[in-house]
């Protein structure tokens, strides 16, 4: 199926995200023209942008509103200037970066693509943005290679554009550097020798000649039909957006913020990098309809002939975008505080089913929205008489800001036996105001039994620990699949610290493949990446999850900069959770493979604690005292290799042997908070 209607969630925050870009653009009137000729460039404004680097890891340019300047140089492949330039400015960059100035190298070639810039640019530690658009570089006015910019953040504004120093320039200037320019920026004096041509690879900038021929794209037959294709869906009247993208008026009044939201990608929000896997559920502009929507915008966004399509294509949103659910469950209401810290709500409802049913589809209707953190849906054999409880050792979804309907592959579905409750653990974050939560659930069945059994795990990280202050922090987790399966789908989780994601597949002969990154995290589109092929997934293999963490000030979502931070349930602490949904190769309905299941979920510890996937844990690996406390007492008398570290056989030895001797008064072993059972399937 490939309708993918999005729920009703994070309206405040989108709302909130609008209202600052609609600010950060109160100058531009009807469009932001991109800069058409090249030439001087001081005092020009620089708007807003995101762009990956190097190493997957998204760079926006306002994120770092808080520091005294920005560097900017250009750069390409092979280019002996650039790389002349990388080397003096890593040098500046050791006497600038403890002053707060922010560096970067940009890359506006044409033809140098990703792959090749991760590449080339591996061992430099500066990140090398990848402008494959050239939209960046292009309204900046860029010609080469090795010039460099200095941007004001005070203003946006560019306060020197030439070379890094007298070495790169075609013409001596007295005083024309970098470092002269930083020294004069960050005394709050103004830059004497600026806009200074520069002995570089020459750039070209195709679409520059073609601006006069930007004013000339329809609107009515070009524009429109992108809008109606990947934004009214949720642009529509009773849809999750602050206004409803139905009529030509409306998308020149936000044509401004429609072309800031494409440039730094937080719209459309599906934030897979579109460099590295492909999606069933893909929601991304293709480069040939971004650059359509910005050029428009920047020709000042022209009516021209034709009828507007967006009024007939803006339909009312659907209660259950899917169609009306076969049962329909209502979770207890709740009242969510203004403030405080909420537990974990968990509940368990009778499912009044007499006969087995095969669950193809989960939906959401949240009821207050922006308190909803996430729900997890799971079903138990017992029926409680307090009506509390929760179990996902049988999974029947989760929602988060921004999920989507969770669907089945073809042919593929959950169990739920006759009997005994449908369970559901509710976590609330206060949102400043009291709100009342009555969330429902549409559980859609099968008609007929599927072939095969949908499963779910997840790579999971118990030990993280992020040092206050730390701007870009990285954790890694991963787990082994002790059996051939076909993975569906992917939902990497985290919370506001979280800054970017990466999974990557481990072969057992040691290959590597990147299967999905998102450059800049998102927590209000929590959302599961469909494999547009079922991922083969060969016994032996690796998912390794990769995330950076920013619990800097300049993180603008952090709760509290000054505080270390652990794994926690509450949205002020940290999780890393990248849920899989896949099936065993050689499991069907009627063939299940249950022991395969207990195998991977005996893998997940191992694979959190496991940081330099060595196949041994240290003692340095067992972080978060005193939660790994016993491992570290035990460790020495289950080591029976004695090589320093266990491997899975003597861990599971050590988790044994604590069990045996827990008694009132001994250290126990570390049981699992709410969330990690939750996540592991555990009951509780």
């Amino acid at each position: 199926m490939k309708l993918r209607l999005l729920s009703k969630a994070s309206a405040g925050v989108l709302s909130a995200g609008l209202v600052l870009a609609v600010s950060a653009l109160a100058l531009a009137a009807n469009g932001a023209p991109s800069r058409t000729e090249p030439g001087p460039v001081s005092g020009d404004r620089v708007d807003n942008f995101m762009l990956a680097d190097q190493f997957g890891v998204g760079h926006e340019l306002f994120y770092h509103a808080a520091q005294p300047a920005i560097v900017i140089v250009t750069t390409a492949i092979g280019d002996p200037a650039s790389f002349r330039a990388i080397e003096e400015v890593s040098r500046l960059r050791e006497s600038y970066a403890a002053k707060g100035v922010e560096f970067f190298f940009l890359n506006s070639k044409l033809g140098d693509d990703r792959f090749e810039i991760e590449k080339a640019f591996a061992s430099v530690q500066i990140p090398v943005l990848s402008d494959d658009l050239q939209l960046v570089g292009r309204s900046m006015g860029v010609t080469s290679t090795a010039e460099a910019f200095v941007i004001n953040p005070k203003t946006w504004t560019v306060a020197y554009h030439g070379p890094v120093d007298a070495s790169f320039a075609k013409k001596k200037v007295k005083g024309a550097s970098l470092q002269a320019a930083l020294d004069a920026v960050l005394a709050g004096r103004q830059v004497q020798a600026t806009d200074i041509a520069v002995k570089g690879e020459t750039l070209a900038f195709p679409d520059r000649a073609k601006v006069a021929q930007f004013s000339k794209i329809s609107y009515s037959t070009e524009v429109a039909p992108i809008l109606a294709e990947k934004c009214v869906v949720c642009h529509t009247e009773g849809g999750l957006a602050p206004f409803a993208m139905n009529n030509y008026t409306t998308v020149k009044g936000f044509a401004p913020m429609i072309r800031e939201s494409i440039r730094t990608k937080r719209m459309p929000p599906f934030h897979a990098d579109p460099h590295w896997g492909s999606w069933e559920n893909d929601m991304n502009l293709t480069d040939s309809q971004v650059k359509t929507i910005v050029n428009w915008v920047e020709a000042g966004a022209p009516r021209g002939e034709g009828p507007d399509p967006l009024p007939s294509a803006a339909k009312p949103a659907p209660e259950w975008p899917l169609g009306e659910p076969d049962l329909i469950v209502k979770i207890p209401g709740y009242d969510v505080p203004a403030t405080g810290l909420v537990d974990y709500q968990d509940w368990s409802i009778p499912t009044g089913l007499t006969e087995g049913k095969w669950l193809k589809a989960t939906s959401w209707r949240a009821g207050a929205v922006p308190t909803v953190h996430h729900v997890l849906a799971g079903w138990m054999p017992e029926v409680r008489a307090d009506g509390r409880g929760f179990s996902w050792n049988t999974s029947l979804g989760g929602y988060g800001p921004g999920g989507e309907s969770n669907l089945s592959p073809d042919a593929t579905g959950t169990y739920i036996p006759p009997g005994g409750s449908f369970s559901f653990q509710m976590h609330y974050t206060p949102v400043g105001k009291p709100m009342r939560d009555d969330t429902r659930v549409g559980l859609y069945f099968h008609k007929d039994d599927p072939k095969y059994i949908l499963r779910q795990a997840s790579v999971t990280d118990f030990s993280l620990e992020i040092p206050a202050g730390a701007a870009r922090h990285k954790e890694r987790a991963y787990l082994e699949f002790p059996h051939d399966a076909l993975i569906y789908g992917t939902q990497p989780h985290c919370h506001s610290r979280c800054y970017a994601t990466k999974l990557t597949i481990r072969y057992p002969d040691g290959a590597e493949k990147v299967l999905l990154t998102q450059p800049r995290y998102d927590f209000g589109w929590q959302r599961e990446y469909i494999f547009e092929d079922l991922l083969e997934v060969p016994a032996g293999s690796k998912l390794i999850a990769d995330y950076v963490f920013d619990n800097s000030d300049a993180n603008k979502s952090n709760p509290d900069p000054s505080k270390d931070v652990t794994f926690g349930e509450q949205t002020s602490e940290e999780m890393l959770f990248t849920f899989v949904r896949y099936r065993w190769k050689d499991e069907t309905s009627t063939t299940r493979k249950d022991d395969y299941q207990r195998n991977l979920q005996n893998n997940i510890m191992f694979g959190a604690l496991d940081d330099n996937i060595d196949g041994k844990l240290e003692v340095a690996e067992f972080r978060n005292s005193p939660r790994f406390a016993p491992f570290k007492q035990f460790l020495p008398m289950v080591d029976k290799n004695k090589d320093g570290g266990l491997d899975k056989v003597e861990l599971a030895s050590a988790m044994e042997m604590m069990q045996k001797m827990r008694r009132p008064g001994a250290a126990a072993a570390p049981a699992p908070d709410k969330g990690t059972a939750a996540m592991t399937g555990e009951s509780r």
